[in-house]
């Protein structure tokens, strides 16, 4: 499980008063995700979890949907690397999107922190949006996205600790982990989509 939190993002999603279920947000649910300084690297301990390109394109995109979806793609970019795998394509969805940069560099570990930092991120985002209008239709859009994310993730990451024999690198899987399965859980308790609720769309 998460340990206590250096620096709490608590996500809270729905009702606040009777913990009922509004259009296009879930019941309240509480969310706690730290973020854990890796042990022994002092290179790790300064790293960004983000390049700087990836940064100005969370930046670029206003919509929290659009930015957890930079967020994701910011992921699979790594896990690519990790596994060694050909790059997810990337799209632009606007013309004057900034470009990708150079792919993210690191041991295996960093990269893996670099993920932990990024869920933690894309929990902080969906936070911010929930308090100031916890009725925003793409608080859940964006909740759907990031749990199938997890849940593809957690399949990676069961391989890796087969194949982990560092310690740190252990430890960087079970902080990936811990998060994936907390996201996981409280997109679980998402109401249903609605059709009125995709066609919404709301900037933060």
């Amino acid at each position: 499980m998460i340990p206590a939190c250096r620096s709490v993002t608590c996500l809270r999603l729905g009702n606040r008063s009777h913990g009922q279920r509004v259009a296009g947000a879930p019941a309240i649910m509480f969310l706690c995700a730290g973020i854990l300084l890796l042990a022994g690297s002092a290179s790790a301990q300064t790293r960004d979890h983000l390049t700087d390109q990836e940064t100005d394109l969370v930046r670029f995109y206003q919509e929290l949907d659009k930015r957890i979806e930079v967020l994701i793609k910011a992921m699979d970019r790594r896990f690519a690397v990790i596994n060694g795998m050909a790059q997810p394509t990337a799209k632009k969805l606007m013309k004057d999107e900034p470009d990708w940069g150079d792919l993210p560099k690191g041991t295996r570990t960093e990269l893996l922190g670099d993920i932990a930092g990024i869920l933690d991120e894309a929990i902080t985002n969906i936070d911010d949006v929930s308090r100031r209008d916890e009725k925003n239709p793409l608080i859940s859009r964006s909740l759907r996205k990031l749990t199938a994310a997890a849940n593809g993730y957690l399949t990676q990451l069961a391989v890796l600790k087969n194949q982990a024999k560092d310690v740190d690198e252990q430890a960087a899987i079970e902080r990936v982990a811990d998060n994936a399965n907390d996201i996981i859980a409280v997109g679980a308790k998402l109401p249903p989509p609605t059709a009125e609720s995709d066609k919404k769309k709301k900037k933060p």
